[in-house]
């Protein structure tokens, strides 16, 4: 299987995706999540990056999640170093970063497979003012889930080949919405400034959900296919079950 890095269709987003998770200090995760999605998206967007989505931890009070997209890891450079050297960042950092206690935790990540990254097409983002008034509605019917298998070196594609054959029929056929597929980008960090993950060897499926049916109907399908998915792993998968913000893209 040919595992493309830069080849998607105009439809999809970002060939280059960051997995971001933030843990905060007790009782600030509605702090931050208020100032990134008035403050942090479009100022971001501005620079040629995508901001895929940003999700509270349904399990973990204190974890804040988010993606954001590139085009190639050479505008992921001029990206990050227009926004983190830009006014906006000068203005609100200290604000974002009192809320915080690590937001080292990422994963640096390219579709696992052609068209295997974000559909984003026929989808609008709320206004700071929309998001306002829909605030009493947090849609926690929503779950996005994010699976995070840790491989062995050099058995990402045929992990994802597997997932692709075996597991991705059974979702679809259980009313699950396969968001996207991912695995490890090993390109030099272009913007060291940021720590990544270096040397993960991780595939990631990204997962929706309409509603808890539909997520029990999901864990029978991976109970099903889970079989020869297992040999590959260096341990048990990490799952994040999550909640879109109101501003968040992808839902």
């Amino acid at each position: 299987m040919d595992l493309v890095r830069n080849e998607t269709s105009s439809r999809l987003a970002s060939p280059i995706v960051e997995l971001r998770r933030y843990t905060l200090k007790p009782g600030q995760r509605e702090t931050l999540i208020t100032l990134f999605d008035q403050e942090f998206v479009e100022t971001q967007e501005a620079t040629g990056m995508t901001v895929i989505g940003q999700f509270r931890d349904l399990d973990r009070p204190d974890m804040f999640v988010w993606l954001r997209g590139f085009e190639d890891m050479e505008s992921r450079k001029d990206a990050l170093t227009a926004f983190y050297g830009g006014p906006v960042w000068a203005k609100h950092r200290d604000a974002a970063n009192a809320t915080m206690i690590d937001s080292d935790d990422v994963l640096l990540l390219k579709p696992a497979w052609r068209r295997a990254g974000f559909d984003l097409s026929g989808r609008k983002r709320p206004t700071t003012s929309e998001a306002e008034n829909r605030s009493q509605d947090c849609h926690l019917d929503v779950i996005v889930e994010i699976s995070i298998h840790h491989l062995r070196p050099g058995m990402e594609a045929g992990f994802a080949e597997r997932f692709q054959a075996e597991a991705a029929p059974q979702l679809v056929a259980n009313g699950v919405q396969l968001l996207g597929a991912f695995v490890s980008e090993h390109a030099e960090n272009t913007f060291p400034r940021l720590p990544v993950r270096a040397g993960e060897n991780v595939f990631i499926a990204v997962l929706g959900f309409d509603d808890e049916t539909a997520h029990a109907r999901y864990s029978v399908a991976l109970a099903a296919s889970c079989g020869t998915l297992q040999a590959d792993r260096t341990k048990p998968a990490e799952t994040l079950r999550l909640t879109p913000t109101a501003r968040s893209l992808l839902r």
